[in-house]
């Protein structure tokens, strides 16, 4: 027997938020960085899988963000940190990741809350 599941427009657009917040958060409160590294995994694969586009969009472009940012940190993460030779070191490579993630992250969240988010309708099979 086939029946209807929605899939409501807020909890699309809070899903093609959650990434964008949870990297902003995590990059803002340093300590919460390598968890969130290994948490956005698997929040990351859950979103993308999203029936709404436009929500696998945004996670998407969030997760090349935050992902590239973190992984060039830690090819130009040491040279940086010897330039300093202190924790002034840590503390620019932190800079640097903010720069990128903080307010591509907010344009994101802004620019997500500006669409059209409607209701999705799926079928669904029952056992």
């Amino acid at each position: 027997m086939m029946t209807d599941r929605v899939v409501s427009g807020r909890s699309a657009l809070f899903a093609a938020r959650l990434f964008n917040i949870a990297s902003i958060v995590a990059t803002v409160i340093a300590p919460l960085l390598m968890i969130w590294i290994a948490a956005s995994i698997f929040i990351y694969a859950s979103i993308a899988h999203h029936p709404n586009a436009h929500t696998v969009y945004y996670n998407r472009i969030s997760g090349y963000r935050f992902y590239g940012v973190a992984g060039s940190m830690v090819v130009a993460g040491q040279p940086i940190y010897g330039l300093f030779g202190n924790w002034h070191g840590l503390v620019a490579i932190w800079v640097l990741m903010m720069l990128v993630v903080v307010p591509a992250g907010l344009w994101d969240i802004y620019r997500a809350g500006r669409e059209n988010w409607q209701d999705i309708i799926l079928k669904t099979e029952n056992e």
